[in-house]
């Protein structure tokens, strides 16, 4: 123990230090005043109030045997090792413990004593109230610190926010559990609930004041500085609703608890709570996968992802990285991309045994390397050129990126005998107006063809736009907004699908674990969403007036662009999966077989010629719904061929039937 001298102007001042063994010290001490009283108050209750002279004897000999004893069960049941401010219900259950079993040793001390002297010793009603009563004291003392700061904390308000909370469930309970013990700068006022139940409860003595509906007067009334939306199964229609009914009662700070899965997990924390986001308003119902069937094709499996320095390939390393892969392969072209990546998994998943190779999907002698290397089971090939108005300027590099290195990746995975090929597709391959499309409906057809004449199960995955990746829209607002706008949109009836990375990524894990093999699956992406909607909403979020403080203006639609998305086309259709988000389109392949592997052949061969004008020919023979854009007809017709750069035959062709080799699974 060291004991601390301050020097002061007059004398010295000694202070006993505040550590565990004082703390542990005082409630020794504390325990046997109480325990006494306890033992004493057995008694005059049990004799109301007038305890006779045997009886007097029987206390006070019992006394200094039973105190020990208590004592000793409690040092047992650790309740002098507690931080007296953060007690609860464990270290209750602890004193009722102590309690129990000393009071059982007492009985039993008793009644073998009866047994040997044929005398009633201690009343056996005195042993039960003691038991009480001892309970009781111990328990008072452990919560009375707790309880003391609890009751200073929620009256205490001065220079705290006055927040009121969304959602008086139980992570609204939580919340204001976590404000009451960290003392931070909130004071909730108040909780709002559209349960009519609730209302004029308390809950952890915050009471319910009424619901969405009653929000002008609360916040008027209440002085509301602050809310924070606490409903974290809600989906984002219903935050729409109660965020644009705030905004109506003039609070611009809105923060929210962000996800039912952050809650079960028992996260809820100050920290976790952040502002509102658009995925937040724009996102859709909480998506749940079967985790036991994504297991079973992932763990101990070594597994290869293309493109994975990308927002979906990032994404599919952080998802996949938790199912207790073998190995994985991370594969990206781009230097920066792949070398941020491995920080990042370096530092979120310490144990992961991966690799990250930099290389061109395109470059088969590369491929075929990593295939003899690493012989993975699992492939997710995201690895593609997506910006659907550079691809119409560039429309042959779409197609030796989307077509020939999805080409080279499929029949290195069937010659090395990967089990389950994924591939990430879009929806913009459906009736595609655009080169980048109609490249990615060539690849859809590539690994369904593959599908039916090799052993590796071969499925595509189509989704929309994911929200807040690279090259995007929202990043694009937010480089508008740090220039003081204007925010540009395409056109105002312009409308796109839109998917968080988490859940369309979640959404493909569950596919690759559905598929059997040569299917094209959908998923369900709800609503499609105006940008121009998308636009105001990210000007409100960053705390401004759309077409007040920061201006929108329309520039016209890009060449290969379309007003609205497509999913499925007419001819298409969709059949239900076992999960309600998760579609299976009906494909038709429109060339099959030697006929198909000559077209892909002269496709590629026409890409790397700069034979535009029969690249585009090709496509629209592959893609019979293929529309071109004016602008990719123009660029096409004034195309110059260089015949001779391509040599048909060689090594990159297509080989559709490749011989499978033999090796030991997963070495």
């Amino acid at each position: 123990m060291v004991w601390e001298v301050t020097p002061l102007k007059k004398g010295i001042n000694l202070r006993f230090p505040r550590t565990a063994l004082t703390r542990g010290l005082f409630f020794l001490f504390s325990d046997a005043i109480l325990l006494s009283a306890a033992f004493y108050l057995a008694f005059w209750f049990r004799f109301e109030g007038a305890i006779p002279e045997k009886e007097w004897q029987v206390l006070w000999i019992f006394l200094p045997a039973i105190l020990p004893l208590k004592i000793f069960w409690n040092a047992l049941f650790r309740l002098y090792n507690i931080e007296w401010a953060l007690v609860g219900m464990p270290e209750l259950l602890r004193v009722l413990k102590a309690s129990t079993v000393s009071s059982l040793c007492l009985t039993a001390a008793v009644f073998s004593l009866q047994y040997y002297t044929n005398a009633l010793l201690v009343p056996r009603s005195v042993i039960f109230l003691d038991w009480l009563l001892s309970f009781i004291f111990i328990a008072s003392l452990r919560v009375s610190k707790r309880l003391y700061l609890y009751d200073l904390r929620a009256r205490r308000s001065d220079g705290k926010k006055r927040v009121l909370i969304v959602g008086a469930g139980m992570a609204g309970e939580a919340l204001v559990r976590e404000i009451r013990r960290t003392n931070n700068q909130y004071f909730p006022v108040g909780f709002v609930d559209d349960n009519p139940s609730k209302k004029g409860t308390y809950i952890q003595d915050v009471r319910v004041l009424g619901t969405r509906h009653d929000l002008p007067e609360i916040v008027k009334k209440f002085m509301v500085e602050e809310v924070i939306i606490a409903i974290p199964s809600a989906p984002a229609k219903e935050i729409r609703d109660i965020v644009s009914r705030i905004r109506q009662c003039g609070i611009s700070k809105i923060k929210i608890v962000p996800s039912i899965n952050e809650f079960l997990n028992g996260n809820i924390t100050l920290n976790s709570i952040r502002d509102i986001r658009l995925e937040d308003l724009l996102g859709r119902d909480q998506v749940s996968v079967n985790l036991e069937q994504i297991t079973d094709y992932l763990r101990d499996k070594v597994i290869l992802i293309t493109g994975a320095a990308g927002s979906i390939g990032t994404e599919i390393v952080n998802q996949v990285a938790r199912f207790s892969p073998r190995h994985l392969v991370l594969f990206d072209m781009d230097e920066t991309g792949i070398f941020n990546l491995e920080r990042s998994v370096r530092e979120r998943f310490p144990k992961l045994s991966f690799t990250c190779i930099i290389g061109d999907i395109r470059d088969e002698s590369k491929v075929l390397a990593i295939m003899e290397k690493f012989h993975p089971q699992v492939v997710f090939h995201a690895a593609a050129y997506k910006h659907v108005p550079l691809m119409e300027t560039n429309p042959d590099e779409a197609i030796k990126v989307n077509v020939l290195g999805t080409l080279v990746l499929a029949r290195a995975s069937c010659e090395y005998g990967v089990e389950r090929f994924v591939l990430i597709s879009t929806d913009k391959a459906v009736n595609p107006t655009s080169v980048m499309g109609a490249t990615k409906r060539v690849a859809e057809i590539i690994v369904c063809e593959l599908n039916r004449h090799n052993a590796t199960r071969f499925v595509a995955v189509r989704f929309g736009n994911v929200l807040g990746s690279r090259g995007s829209v929202v990043p694009l607002f937010q480089e508008q907004l740090r220039k003081g706008g204007p925010l540009t949109v395409t056109h105002p009836e312009m409308k796109r699908y839109f998917m968080t990375a988490q859940e369309s990524v979640l959404l493909v894990l569950q596919a690759g674990a559905l598929g059997q093999g040569g299917e094209v699956f959908v998923l369900d992406m709800g609503e499609p969403i105006r940008i121009l909607d998308l636009a105001r909403e990210f000007i409100r979020l960053s705390g401004y007036e759309p077409d007040k403080d920061i201006p929108i203006v329309f520039m016209g639609m890009r060449p290969g662009e379309k007003l609205f998305e497509e999913v499925l086309t007419a001819e298409e259709g969709t059949e239900a999966t076992n999960h309600s988000k998760i579609f299976r389109a009906r494909i038709t392949l429109p060339i099959e077989g030697d006929e198909l592997w000559d077209k892909v052949g002269q496709l590629i061969e026409a890409a790397y010629n700069n034979d535009l004008n029969k690249a585009l020919s090709l496509l629209r023979e592959l893609v019979p719904t293929y529309q071109p854009s004016p602008e990719v007809i123009r660029l096409a017709l004034q195309s110059k061929p260089k015949p001779a750069l391509w040599i048909r035959g060689n090594a990159s062709l297509p080989i559709p039937y490749a011989k499978q080799r033999t090796y030991e699974q997963g070495t």
